[in-house]
């Protein structure tokens, strides 16, 4: 094929084989580019292949990477977006995490302050009411004006403090509190009310207002007159160590062992003080129809039935 020959002069086979040509020589100058570039793979074609072609030679066929497939170079401009995307994820994460954990804080909390509301107060004994003097005082029955309370042993800065105890308000009797007392010993058998004031001891042994209860730990503290209103606790003086005091509650009877008696003033208010163990005080006036001091029987629990 000559170089002066016109286009229109080639034929459709040679024009064919023209443009195969060109494309050859374009596609080896890629080749020797990519080539220099260390990015093409060359492979040795197949025989029968190349036998069945109508090229004028075999030839190894060097193939290219498809670069055009490749996607392009991200910009700086998408790479910076794409950064403080991921950013704001992490912050995203961390902040879901935050209040995941804050809210099981939250509820941590109030599940406590539910379950604080829900328990039951711990319940603690009524604290004593100590008096300013022992129960049970007054003048005997023989004096000028006959029986009544002794006001006068009362030293006179307390006695607004007597007056503002005696004003409180009797607890309501529970099955727990003692409804009788016995004392074989000298035949006492007589019934127990709450509160140790003129009135209630006018109906039989009081029981000071928050004392123990039978068979509790603590004293039990119970008072009755020797010379008026029966005389339940006449007899006190005749009682020995290792008597017993039998106290009776709606559900069970106990039974207490005496194990002291003595004679006391009627200001000595420390024989009312709680005990460790569960003990019973008996208070009366003494000596009998005098009536200026105090007598004072303990005993210690011995068994509850």
């Amino acid at each position: 094929m000559t170089k002066n020959r016109r286009a229109e002069d080639l034929s459709e086979e040679e024009l064919r084989w023209l443009l195969i040509e060109k494309r050859r020589a374009a596609r080896q100058d890629r080749l020797l580019h990519y080539k220099r570039s260390g990015r093409i793979v060359s492979v040795t074609p197949d025989e029968s292949i190349l036998a069945n072609q109508s090229l004028p030679a075999a030839r190894i066929e060097e193939i290219e990477l498809d670069e055009d497939k490749k996607s392009p170079p991200l910009s700086r401009k998408r790479k910076t977006i794409d950064g403080l995307l991921f950013v704001i994820e992490i912050v995203a994460v961390v902040g879901f995490l935050f209040v995941v954990f804050n809210g099981l804080s939250l509820l941590r909390e109030l599940n406590r302050e539910v379950v604080a509301a829900l328990e039951q107060p711990t319940l603690t004994p009524t604290p004593l009411l100590m008096a300013v003097v022992l129960p049970s005082g007054h003048h005997p029955p023989n004096s000028a004006e006959g029986a009544r309370p002794n006001e006068a042993e009362i030293p006179e800065h307390l006695r607004p403090i007597m007056q503002s105890l005696a004003s409180l308000p009797l607890p309501t009797p529970g099955p727990k509190q003692a409804i009788r007392i016995q004392i074989p010993a000298i035949k006492v058998d007589a019934p127990v009310v709450q509160g140790d004031g003129w009135e209630q001891l006018k109906k039989g042994v009081g029981q000071h207002p928050g004392s123990a209860d039978p068979g509790e730990v603590g004293n039990v503290i119970l008072s009755a007159h020797n010379d008026i209103f029966g005389e339940i606790f006449r007899d006190l003086d005749k009682l020995k160590t290792g008597d017993s005091i039998v106290l009776f509650t709606s559900q069970q009877s106990y039974t207490y062992i005496i194990t002291a008696i003595k004679i006391v003033e009627p200001t000595d208010v420390e024989v009312m003080a709680s005990s460790s163990n569960p003990t019973v005080t008996l208070i009366s006036c003494y000596p009998y129809l005098v009536d200026k001091q105090r007598i004072v029987v303990i005993g210690q629990l011995q068994n509850g039935s």
